[in-house]
């Protein structure tokens, strides 16, 4: 997931990055804003990560996030009337 994604999707996914890493605050999540480096900045202040560390995780973690919405578009797009939104 690029930068640009992450940003663009920041209200749906802080949920899921506040379940993967509960030591961040509303207050983390707000001045992170999407941003990734920020987002690695953050880790490595609560966790006590090497840089390194906090971008593999944040990398690992994105793409975990682009490989359920990949599971989701292909299912909508094999049974469109299933997924519809009701």
């Amino acid at each position: 997931m690029t930068s640009d994604i992450l940003e663009g999707k920041w209200k749906q996914v802080k949920g899921q990055i506040k379940e993967w890493w509960g030591q961040l605050t509303d207050d983390d999540l707000d001045k992170i804003a999407g941003k990734r480096d920020k987002l690695v900045g953050r880790l490595q202040e609560r966790y006590g990560w090497a840089k390194q560390k906090a971008e593999e995780e944040v990398a690992q973690r994105l793409r975990e996030l682009e490989d359920v919405d990949r599971s989701k578009s292909k299912a909508e797009h094999e049974d469109p009337v299933k997924h519809a939104k009701r």
